[in-house]
């Protein structure tokens, strides 16, 4: 890579995609593709190919994806499924086809079966049943690591599949109908700050155990990985698939009090065990990375922290206020 390689940056707006865009500007690279939605529909086969054709970028970050909580992904699976495969099944034959050299494709540790030993290794996907609640989603992930390893096999394509923990930073979904949970909690403890409630209602046990990572560090993964000699990636991971995360997990109920301390300290929690729990842990085994030579940056506390105040400076009153 040298800093005017045609970088395509899929999904730039979203939190994983403009978290690897300010990543690419820090860095210096000067060639950045970042078309919007209206400019390219990535489940439009005809649009994408007459894009790639057009701009022949030399590297593609596939950060583009329809993503959800659990909400989102029970309510709407036909969504999750149909978006998915479509995206980066244009955006994967399309760079093969019109000669990309390295290949990011971004998936989730959700990939990985339910009840699957813990930490979890890349060697055990497909080895049992996946979380009911976002299977739909999953699948569609999956789904795209096994066209990457199979376009690699037959088309010698430098196709890379990145497995993030939760994600979480700037930019992050807030809604509560459709975001993930950590952001979901940062709306729940503000909005009671500012309606003067004592509690905060969470969502099942808080038993269940997460692990989350810093979208700026999964940014910076990104750039480690496409900057990495092909032999060296292949000796570590033969099967082309990396797990991206801090190698720790807390209790939700734990990240919910940390969250609460964050903001000011002064709510009760109560858990609602009609609503699901989810997977009951997704601790990802990151040796892989550790071995390349990389690890996260940024603690717990100092990005929720940082999250938070992102989040006061870009919502409007109107949208978190009763």
């Amino acid at each position: 890579m040298h800093k005017g390689t045609r970088i395509f940056i899929a999904g730039h707006n979203g939190l994983v995609g403009s978290a690897v865009l300010r990543r690419c500007l820090l860095e210096g690279y000067e060639n950045l593709l970042i078309p919007n939605r209206s400019e390219l529909d990535l489940t439009n086969q005809s649009d994408v190919n007459r894009f790639f054709e057009a701009a022949t970028p030399e590297v593609v970050i596939l950060a583009a994806a329809r993503v959800g909580g659990i909400l989102a992904n029970s309510t709407q699976p036909a969504d999750f499924i149909r978006d998915n495969l479509l995206i980066q099944t244009n955006v994967v034959d399309a760079a093969h086809r019109f000669g990309t050299g390295r290949f990011i494709f971004l998936g989730s540790s959700c990939i990985y079966p339910k009840h699957a030993p813990q930490p979890l290794r890349e060697e055990y996907l497909l080895s049992g049943e996946l979380e009911p609640t976002n299977d739909a989603y999953a699948t569609a992930k999956i789904a795209g690591i096994k066209m990457c390893q199979a376009y690699q096999r037959q088309h010698g394509f430098d196709a890379w599949s990145l497995m993030p923990t939760n994600l979480y930073g700037p930019g992050d979904n807030f809604d509560l109908q459709s975001s993930h949970v950590l952001p979901a909690l940062i709306r729940k403890f503000h909005e009671a700050k500012v309606r003067q409630e004592h509690s905060v209602t969470i969502w099942g046990s808080g038993e269940p155990r997460r692990e989350f990572l810093h979208v700026d560090d999964l940014a910076a993964a990104c750039l480690f990985v496409l900057e990495q000699p092909e032999s060296r990636l292949a000796e570590v991971a033969p099967d082309r698939i990396l797990n991206i995360g801090t190698g720790e997990d807390l209790k939700i109920s734990e990240v919910a009090l940390l969250i609460s301390a964050i903001v000011d300290g002064q709510r009760r929690l109560e858990f609602d065990g009609t609503k699901p729990d989810g997977t009951p842990r997704k601790l990802l085994d990151t040796s892989r990375m550790m071995k390349l030579g990389w690890q996260p940056s940024i603690s717990l506390r100092v990005g929720i922290a940082a999250t938070y105040d992102w989040f006061i400076r870009s919502c409007t009153q109107a949208s978190v206020a009763a």
